[in-house]
């Protein structure tokens, strides 16, 4: 959790010596570990901690071991974006400082936060927000760890960080398979299918008509286009959309004790999928629906809840009859994607969604019966619960059928 607080300047300035010293232990440390090809924490410490403790004699110790941890953690993500063939630089720079703190460094109190220095501690009084009381209240406590950086006009950034402790064991009763598309999220709740509109679609097309109103004839680089560009708020409207939908699917999951099914989603997924998308305006689409963003919300909610996650393999989970196992027909219905099939083997019909849903259930281990019948969820979804926003989703205390 991040809190803001402006201090005076004798704070300000004994926190400055603290994080130029940190960034020069920083940049040795990180040295050392690509000279010695070594990411380890331990083999850092134990290479730079005599050398640096002379150069630093006045800067308190363990300032020295969260450097070595910030640097191990800095090249074990370089490595990885290296061997993605992400990194544009033959070793990691550094650019930006957030000063690590560990149980010895910093005391945190309702009143005050007192930090260690190079001569003495300092204090700083933040205000704390709702969302601040709303975790310490439910029973979430402090980490012994912290960070801090530093802004403008001496404010201070500071970093808290919330930890719950080990629940109860979750014990599963059923499974609630998540299937992400482009313009909504499809959920199976006790043989249920339902859809929830994100109107994603709409909020990509329209940010790029004014977009493109926007910048006609002149330069993205002005201060006036910036500022209009900014105020569309594409971002953020597609981040509260995620937030709410995790939030909402991992609620239904933990009062059901339910384990949610998500698809094994590949690295850059977009682009796999508009590989072979010849309309100009489905690849925009499709690339900006953010599918993995997606899927990280649900786990993140998920782990703050602690209802388990299973991802399984997505290839061929709406082409593929989860009862015969054959082959599910098409048919063009003028649209991008034709949502309605035939079984080959069953004849029955099936939505591209909802036998999405089942092929994750069944791929999970669900080993429930898949309901058959003319009336049945697994034929097009007439009778599928649509929810015209997630706003008034979220003012339910459960998801429940929602009237169009």
């Amino acid at each position: 959790m991040k809190l803001r607080v402006r201090v005076d300047y004798s704070t300000y300035s004994a926190l400055k010596e603290v994080e130029e010293e940190y960034r020069e232990v920083l940049e040795e440390a990180i040295n050392y570990g690509l000279s010695n090809k070594t990411t380890s924490f331990t083999r850092i410490k134990a290479g730079v901690y005599k050398t640096e403790r002379e150069k630093h004699k006045d800067l308190p110790s363990h300032y020295i071991y969260t450097a070595c941890e910030d640097a191990s953690e800095r090249l074990e993500s370089f490595e990885k974006l290296k061997k993605r063939g992400r990194s544009y630089t033959e070793k990691p720079s550094v650019r930006k400082v957030t000063v690590h703190l560990d149980d010895h460094l910093w005391k945190f109190s309702l009143d005050t936060i007192s930090i260690s220095t190079k001569r003495s501690r300092v204090f700083i009084s933040p205000t704390f927000p709702k969302i601040f009381w709303r975790y310490y209240n439910k029973g979430w406590r402090i980490a012994s760890e912290a960070r801090f950086r530093l802004m403008k006009g001496n404010v201070v950034e500071f970093y808290v960080i919330f930890k719950r402790d080990e629940p109860k064991p979750y014990e599963p009763k059923a499974f609630i398979p998540v299937d992400l598309n482009e313009n909504s999220v499809s959920v199976l709740i006790n043989s249920k299918p339902l859809l929830l509109e994100t109107n994603t679609k709409r909020i990509t097309l329209g940010y790029e008509y004014r977009r493109k109103l926007t910048i006609t004839g002149k330069s993205t680089k002005d201060r006036e286009v910036r500022r209009k560009l900014k105020r569309l708020r594409e971002r953020d409207k597609k981040v509260d959309i995620r937030r709410k939908l995790a939030k909402l699917i991992v609620k239904e999951a933990f009062e059901s004790r339910s384990v949610i099914v998500l698809e094994d989603l590949p690295r850059r997924t977009p682009e796999h999928m508009i590989k072979d998308v010849k309309d100009s305006q489905l690849r925009l689409r499709i690339y900006r629906s953010a599918f993995s963003s997606m899927k990280n919300a649900i786990i993140e909610k998920a782990r703050e809840f602690g209802v388990p996650v299973v991802l399984v393999n997505p290839s061929y989970t709406s082409t593929v009859c989860p009862i015969h196992g054959a082959k599910i027909v098409y048919q063009l219905d003028g649209g991008d994607a034709p949502r309605v099939g035939v079984c080959e083997k069953g004849k029955e019909k099936w939505h591209r969604d909802v036998v999405a849903l089942y092929n994750l259930a069944r791929r999970a281990g669900d080993v429930s019966p898949v309901p058959l019948g003319s009336k049945e969820s697994h034929d097009p979804p007439i009778r599928w619960l649509r929810a015209k926003s997630l706003h008034s989703i979220m003012n339910e205390h459960k998801m429940i059928e929602m009237k169009v």
